[in-house]
C-alpha cells in the first residue's frame, strides 16, 4: 500500500466526461489498496472566464477579491471530483485550502506555503476515504482566501506530497512525461525516463512549460518523487528524483530548453567604475523586472558596455528605465532588440565532462548560426541566438548530442 498525491490539470478535468475519466482511474489505485490524495485545477477556461469577469467590474480588480473570485474556480471542481468518485462507490471527501488549513502569507495573486495541517486529510485516509483538495490556494492567519499564482495547483501538490510523507506526486497533464525537447519542434524528441530536480528546475527555468518552477523546488527541498504522467494514455511518464537515483553514468545532456519571449537591452560607453552594474541593472530589478542574461565588455578607452535580457513582455519598461540611467551615467546609447531567442542545453552529466561547450558552439557554427550572448552554469550552458534560427538551432543541437538515441 502506498501514499499517494495525484494532481490534475485543467484540461484533464475540462469536461465533466473528463472528470468522470479521473474518477475511474483513481478507482483503480484505490482497488489496489492504496490511499489516494487528489489536488486539482479549474476546469480548462474557467479561470480565464472569472477574470473576465472581473476585468468588466473594474480595470484593476481588488488583490483580495480578485482571490475570492478566482478560487470558486477550483471548488466547483473538487465537488464535482467527490460526485463523480461518489458515483463509483468510492468514499471521497472534498477540501477546499482553507479547510485543508494550507496557511499562506498575505500576499494575494502568488501567496507562499507557510504551513499545512495534514490532520483531517489523515484521519480520512485512515477510514479509506479518497481526499479530493482545491489547488492554487490557502488562506492567510486571518482566514483571508489567498491564490498561489501561477503552477499554484502544481505547488499545492507537492506541499501536501510532502506534508503527508507520500510515496509519490503524480502530475496527470496532457503530456506523457519530459521530452528530451518540444516534439512540435524536433519530431525525434524522446521521452525521458527519468530526470534530475535539477535538471527539471534548469529546463522549467528556461521554457519548458510541463512543469512550474515553484513546485519543482518544492521537491527538491522536501525530495518529494515527481512523476509526469498523461491523462489520457497510460504509461510510466517521466520520474522526476534526486541526482543519487540516476543510472551510474549519465548522459551528457538530457534535453535541450528553448525560450523565444525574450528581448536584449545593451547599455554601450557606460564608464567603468565600481558599482557601476548595480546602476545600469538596480532600477531595472528594483521595477519587479526580471534580468536573466547579463554580458559586460570592457573596452579600451576605459568604457564598458552592458548587455542583459528580460521578459519580451516587460522590454519597453525595462527600455525607459534603462534610457534615463543612461542619461545620469553619461552612457553613448541604449538599443534593443526584441528578435532574440534563447536556446539551452541541460544536463548534470556536464559536470565530469569537458567539451561540451566547444561541441555546441561547433554545431550552430556548421549551421551558420551566430551566438550573441552566452551564459553558463554547473548544468546549463545557454546562447542567444537570433529567434529566426531558433528550430534550425534545436534540430542540429538535438542531433549533434544523440538525444534521439534510445539511453
Amino acid at each position: 500500500m502506498a501514499l499517494i498525491v495525484q494532481k490534475y490539470g485543467g484540461t484533464s478535468v475540462g469536461t465533466t466526461e473528463r472528470i468522470k475519466a479521473v474518477a475511474t482511474r483513481v478507482k483503480r489505485f484505490v482497488a489496489r489498496g492504496d490511499q489516494v490524495v487528489v489536488v486539482v485545477s479549474a476546469m480548462s477556461g474557467e479561470t480565464n472566464r472569472l477574470m473576465a469577469l472581473a476585468n468588466d467590474m473594474a480595470k484593476s480588480p481588488s488583490a483580495r477579491e480578485l482571490d475570492v473570485l478566482l478560487s470558486t474556480g477550483e471548488q466547483v471542481t473538487i465537488a464535482l471530483l467527490a460526485m463523480a468518485l461518489h458515483a463509483e462507490s468510492i468514499e471521497a471527501c472534498s477540501y477546499t485550502g482553507s479547510q485543508v488549513r494550507i496557511l499562506t502569507d498575505d500576499t494575494h495573486g502568488k501567496a507562499r506555503i507557510k504551513s499545512i495541517d495534514d490532520k483531517s486529510m489523515r484521519h480520512d485516509l485512515e477510514e479509506g476515504r479518497v481526499v479530493v483538495v482545491a489547488g492554487f490556494q490557502g488562506s492567510d492567519d486571518d482566514n483571508n482566501i489567498t491564490t498561489l499564482g501561477r503552477g499554484g495547483s502544481d505547488t499545492t501538490a507537492v506541499a501536501l506530497a510532502a506534508a503527508l510523507e507520500a510515496d509519490e506526486c503524480q502530475i496527470y497533464t496532457d503530456v506523457d512525461g519530459v521530452y528530451t525537447t518540444d516534439p512540435r519542434v524536433v519530431e525525434s524528441a524522446r521521452r525521458l525516463d527519468r530526470i534530475t530536480f535539477e535538471e527539471m528546475l534548469e529546463m522549467a527555468s528556461l521554457g519548458s512549460k510541463v512543469l512550474q518552477i515553484r513546485a519543482v523546488e518544492f521537491a527538491g527541498k522536501y525530495q518529494v518523487p515527481l512523476r509526469v504522467l498523461s491523462s489520457f494514455e497510460e504509461g510510466d511518464g517521466t520520474l522526476i528524483s534526486v541526482e543519487g537515483e540516476q543510472p551510474v553514468e549519465a548522459p551528457l545532456v538530457s534535453g535541450i530548453a528553448f525560450n523565444r519571449d525574450e528581448a536584449r537591452v545593451v547599455v554601450r560607453g557606460v564608464p567603468d567604475t565600481p558599482g557601476v552594474a548595480y546602476k545600469v541593472i538596480g532600477p531595472v530589478s528594483d521595477a519587479n523586472i526580471e534580468v536573466d542574461v547579463i554580458v559586460q565588455n570592457v573596452a579600451a578607452d576605459g568604457s564598458t558596455d552592458f548587455a542583459f535580457t528580460v521578459h519580451r513582455n516587460e522590454l519597453d519598461k525595462a527600455q525607459a528605465i534603462t534610457e534615463l540611467v543612461a542619461k545620469d551615467l553619461n552612457a553613448r546609447e541604449v538599443s534593443v532588440d526584441a528578435n532574440i531567442c534563447k536556446v539551452s542545453l541541460v544536463g548534470v552529466g556536464m559536470r565530469s565532462h569537458a567539451g561540451i561547450a566547444s561541441k555546441m558552439f561547433q554545431t550552430l557554427a556548421e549551421v551558420g548560426i551566430n551566438i550573441e550572448l552566452i551564459t553558463t552554469s554547473e548544468i546549463k550552458i545557454s546562447v542567444v541566438i537570433e529567434e529566426k534560427f531558433m528550430e534550425l538551432a534545436v534540430r542540429s543541437l538535438h542531433a549533434a548530442f544523440d538525444l534521439d538515441q534510445p539511453v
